[in-house]
């Protein structure tokens, strides 16, 4: 099952998203950015609506969900064998930030955007506060957990779905002391510093999830896949891009980086496209 939040082109799109959303979303590139907690929906609602704004011509739609029957029947139109096994019938993919997809030429819809926002990790916060963590509350930090690791189930499936495809347009931001790109020394209230290091293992969880990204650099724009030589063969790498920080995301920082994406997927499939 496919569920459609929104679906349109040009100004009328950009109006039902405004009308829907109160407005806020549609200033993410802006000043306004900075002020508001918006969520990764949002954000991605706003990448809808400058698209329907800069694409006035093409058809778009963000969905909230995909499902797995779905994408087992994209799979058995590859190949009979694949796509075989499903148990739960309205299982689904549900990344939070939305599935974005045009309509081609041909009547065919095309992921070109694919989202989500993770948070793992209060040690700053903590910290600053001056609280210990752990059982006995006696530890500056708190051992990190697995559950960032959940997002590879969602990547996967999205990868599954677009075999066919020459880009794969994933992204996935990360934020909180797990993902630190490097050391930070913070003062607790009381005046002792305490130094996070980005490379200690019970913290850091980055490595957990280059997995996604054939270790690939992070924070970069991998949309577009690329052919390897390997064992003889050439193999097509679908590659999400993996954005990591410690501090807290920015709407209007996302977007830049969705809106890029999008465009990506937009100029790789432009063949396929009216007016392109």
């Amino acid at each position: 099952m496919i569920t459609v939040e929104f679906k349109g082109k040009g100004q009328a799109l950009r109006l039902t998203v405004q009308q829907a959303l109160g407005g806020g979303p549609l200033s993410i590139f802006g000043a306004a950015a900075k002020q508001h907690d918006l969520t990764i929906r949002e954000v991605s609602a706003g990448v809808l609506a400058k698209l329907a704004d800069d694409f006035p011509h093409l058809e778009f739609e963000l969905l909230t969900s995909l499902g797995k029957k779905e994408i087992n029947d994209k799979l058995k139109s590859f190949d009979p064998r694949l796509g075989q096994v499903l148990f739960v019938k309205s299982a689904s993919v549900r990344p939070d930030g939305g599935i974005l997809r045009v309509l081609d030429r041909h009547g065919k819809w095309r992921v070109i955007l694919v989202s989500e926002s993770k948070h793992q990790g209060n040690d700053v916060e903590m910290i600053l506060a001056g609280k210990l963590q752990g059982k006995n509350k006696d530890q500056d930090f708190m051992v990190a957990g697995n559950a960032i690791e959940r997002v590879h189930k969602n990547i996967i499936e999205l990868k599954n779905f677009m075999l066919d495809e020459r880009h794969f347009p994933y992204v996935v931001f990360l934020q909180g002391s797990n993902f630190a790109t490097e050391s930070i020394e913070l003062t607790r209230p009381d005046g002792r510093v305490v130094l996070l290091r980005h490379d200690a293992g019970s913290l850091n969880r980055i490595d957990r999830v280059t997995a996604s990204s054939y270790a690939r650099e992070i924070n970069r724009n991998y949309c577009e896949n690329i052919f390897v030589r390997a064992g003889g063969h050439t193999h097509m790498l679908q590659t999400a891009s993996i954005y990591c920080q410690c501090s807290p995301w920015k709407a209007e920082d996302m977007a830049a980086i969705m809106l890029d994406i999008a465009k990506t997927s937009l100029r790789i499939i432009a063949d396929d496209l009216e007016g392109m």
